[in-house]
């Protein structure tokens, strides 16, 4: 069990303290170069209590607070932000303060946001002097494998980045309706919702395309549905039969009307699809060119694992979306002014290594 960190180390505040959240305060506690100074509370029933009670620890001594004048007071080095969706207004307000930010909430290098709200971050980091880092599991750190599998090769055709997986027990209505599940498999704003919903794989495309020292034409987002046959029961939610309870996804970065990178995920629900999808769950990466690079990308337990319910193991998948963000802490606080990516930094998994 993680405990406080001992003084020392860069000083850092955690930004709500959902799924994702509770993992990033479990690694910064345990990182011997950083130290938890303070944490934002997006839920009132959380202000005023310890974080460490809040991420089931043990105290960590830091109470959670609403109050982002308090927090920005403490002087940060740098703030982990995992709230579900960024918050332009106030990510600008932490960088302009001349805090660094590392980031899971759908961020890699702004280019969703669309040219306006990416120009006020940069400006933002202009007049603080600071930095931003987004991550998280796909789209980031299954981009960073593509970045680094590509760079075994002397000629470049083709990234394709895939993502499958059955997520009927996955129960997040919030960012899985506004996609499109459970929706009539006719509905003509299908496509733009898949594509508003899964917009942060444009930074992904132009992430890759920078490491490839390119300029995409154009990306586009190429959506495929499937429906349930029988009634699905998710928990909070379910999808009635008939209606759309497979979604994929391929974003496209073009040159010259060609695809050069391709960034696909495939989601379903239930047994009941049609068509029926076969899900291979994990992630696979490849690189046509020469050689030919496959990757995979699979999560499973530690040994000494001992959960035993979905809640448990869905914590994994949360840990490595998580710690990708909070491992590359120093390298943003030393990095120049501005939006950081993977083709800048490469995050060094330090203190992690168990030793005899």
């Amino acid at each position: 069990m993680a405990t406080a960190s001992a003084p020392g180390g860069a000083r850092v505040v955690q930004w709500t303290t959902g799924n994702v959240g509770r993992q990033s305060v479990r690694a910064v506690l345990a990182h011997p170069d950083l130290r938890l100074v303070g944490c934002y509370a997006w839920s009132p029933e959380k202000v005023g209590r310890d974080v460490g009670e809040l991420c089931d620890l043990e105290p960590a001594g830091v109470t959670a607070t609403d109050d982002v004048d308090a927090l920005l007071a403490l002087q940060p080095e740098c703030v982990v932000y995992n709230p579900m969706w960024i918050d332009v207004e106030e990510l600008t307000r932490i960088l302009e303060h001349g805090i660094n930010v590392v980031t899971t909430a759908g961020f890699v290098t702004g280019h969703s946001l669309g040219a306006d709200r990416r120009a006020r971050i940069l400006d933002a980091c202009a007049k603080g002097g600071s930095s931003i880092f987004g991550s998280g599991i796909n789209p980031g750190f299954v981009d960073l494998l593509a970045v680094v599998a590509a760079s075994g090769c002397d000629r470049v055709d083709k990234i394709t980045v895939v993502e499958e997986a059955d997520i009927s027990g996955y129960d997040s209505p919030e960012t899985e309706l506004p996609a499109g599940f459970g929706r009539p498999i006719g509905d003509p704003e299908l496509p733009a919702m898949t594509a508003k919903a899964t917009e942060v794989f444009i930074d992904a495309v132009e992430l890759l395309g920078d490491a490839l020292g390119i300029a995409f034409d154009e990306i586009v987002c190429a959506p495929e549905y499937a429906i349930t046959t029988a009634d699905v029961d998710l928990g909070s939610w379910s999808i009635d039969a008939g209606c759309v309870a497979g979604i994929a996804t391929s974003w496209h970065g073009r040159v010259g009307g060609r695809g050069v990178v391709e960034l696909r995920t495939v989601w379903r629900k239930g047994q009941t699809l049609e068509p029926d999808w076969p899900i291979d769950t994990g992630h696979r990466i490849i690189v046509d060119g020469c050689p030919k690079v496959s990757l995979r990308l699979d999560i499973a337990p530690p040994p000494d694992f001992r959960g035993t319910t979905m809640s448990d193991f869905m914590r994994l998948p949360m840990i490595l979306t998580a710690m990708p963000a909070v491992n590359a802490i120093p390298q943003v606080i030393a990095a120049a002014p501005g939006i950081v990516t993977y083709a800048d930094i490469l995050p060094l998994p330090r203190g992690l290594i168990s030793l005899p």
